[in-house]
């Protein structure tokens, strides 16, 4: 018959197969991040190219593209090391349809290419075109943390999460604004697209800053404290003023373009860090669980339970001359108490820990379920209404205003309304 140590020990070893497919992950997120900064990258640049007809910019993407195949080889290396053929409850199903998707599109890019090349496409057609790219990546991204069972690396997945987003935003100023000056004319809508970017930004960072640790925290705000960022304020505020249809400077491209590289690039040097930390977090846990696992192998003893009957009710062993287990001697076939104890203090620590990462868990995965919320209410709200992403943004901010309400309280409002809608 099975005893309970036979059970804890298999419970060790499916911790230790979680926490292996979770550093699996951890590898496909950092290798998603480098790619998702290289494509914003090549937008960018395919925005300059593009803007100014072909004339200019094009060893710089050519060299670009180059950069983000050898990344993308990468990222389907670790697409091929990823258990595809045993099916896994929870969160498997997502994760893959996501990478599914994400493949389809990386599949696609080739023609994209083309297009640009041969000017087919105008900078808006071929930004939005590597904004839909960039967002499966990211998808990819929200999956694996919200698949993440162990609460730390849940938090850094959350935290890494908002970040890569809201350094994808900064990567949408950058090419709108390179597209706008570009053209060498203000134009309202894309001033307004510039200024939602810029909010959206803020409120990734906001939630990173949440879940991100003091020292990541701080690496973050050491990159902002710097000449670059007053610089892009300063033509932020240009971009954002000028009157509709007003002259703007097209020799501003690359200054702006640089401006806005210098500060991705600092935003590179935190995703990183980040990145790093969780490869670390993985690799530490592996190790501790795999030490725990070793210390319940040494208590394997036969399976015929003997000693102190009343052991799973106590919480520190009797004491000498106490009534329950006083004066028993270690049978020779069975735990005997000392060993009884350290397998019933294993397995009480182990649930004491599990309920613990439970409880972390809910907190982590209360800010990926508000998110999941606000975007099905701005999805419903683009299709009924007709409206782009910012507007319908803009609308339930507003709303969340009007009526002193949060956001989040304001999407679930809408959602409520989703069948008479």
């Amino acid at each position: 018959m099975k005893s309970g140590l036979n059970f804890l020990v298999a419970a060790k070893r499916c911790e230790i197969a979680e926490l292996q497919q979770l550093a699996l992950t951890s590898a496909l997120v950092n290798v998603s991040a480098r790619l998702v900064h290289g494509l914003q990258r090549e937008r960018g640049l395919c925005n300059l190219y593009l803007g100014s007809l072909g004339t200019r910019f094009a060893e710089a993407r050519a060299q670009q593209i180059d950069d983000c195949r050898r990344i993308e080889a990468e990222l389907r290396a670790c697409f091929d090391t990823l258990d595809t053929d045993s099916a896994r409850p929870g969160h498997g199903a997502r994760l893959f349809s996501r990478i599914a998707y994400l493949l389809h599109g990386l599949d696609a890019l080739p023609a994209l290419r083309q297009q640009v090349d041969a000017l087919q496409w105008s900078a808006r057609q071929a930004t939005e075109a590597y904004v839909r790219l960039i967002a499966g990546l990211l998808a990819v991204v929200f999956e694996a943390a919200d698949s993440a069972g162990d609460p730390e690396i849940s938090r850094l997945l959350v935290a890494l999460f908002n970040f890569m987003q809201g350094k994808e935003f900064a990567g949408q100023e950058r090419a709108a604004g390179s597209a706008l000056l570009a053209t060498g004319r203000a134009e309202t809508g894309e001033q307004q697209r510039l200024l939602h970017l810029i909010e959206s930004q803020e409120r990734c960072l906001q939630v990173f800053t949440e879940f991100s640790s003091p020292e990541v925290g701080a690496l973050w705000a050491q990159t902002q404290a710097s000449a670059p960022l007053a610089e892009l304020e300063r033509m932020r505020r240009i971009l954002g003023t000028a009157a509709h249809s007003a002259p703007l400077d097209a020799s501003q491209c690359q200054a702006w373009f640089d401006c806005c590289s210098l500060r991705i690039d600092g935003m590179k040097a935190v995703e990183d860090r980040l990145a790093q930390d969780l490869q670390r977090v993985c690799e530490e846990k592996i190790t501790a669980a795999r030490g725990d696992l070793q210390a319940c192998l040494a208590l394997s003893a036969p399976t015929a339970a003997a000693g102190d009957p009343l052991s799973f009710f106590r919480d520190t062993p009797a004491p000498p001359g106490g009534s329950a287990g006083a004066g028993l001697a270690v049978p020779a076939h069975g735990y005997g108490p000392q060993l009884e104890r350290s397998i019933l203090e294993l397995v009480q620590a182990q649930a004491r820990r599990l309920q613990t990462m439970g409880d972390e868990l809910d907190t982590v995965r209360a800010s990926l379920n508000e998110r999941k919320l606000i975007e099905r209410a701005k999805g419903l709200l683009m299709a009924h209404r007709q409206l782009s992403e910012e507007e319908a943004h803009k609308t339930m901010r507003q709303m969340a205003m009007n009526q002193n309400r949060r956001l989040i309280e304001v999407a679930e409002a809408v959602l409520a309304m989703a069948a008479v809608l």
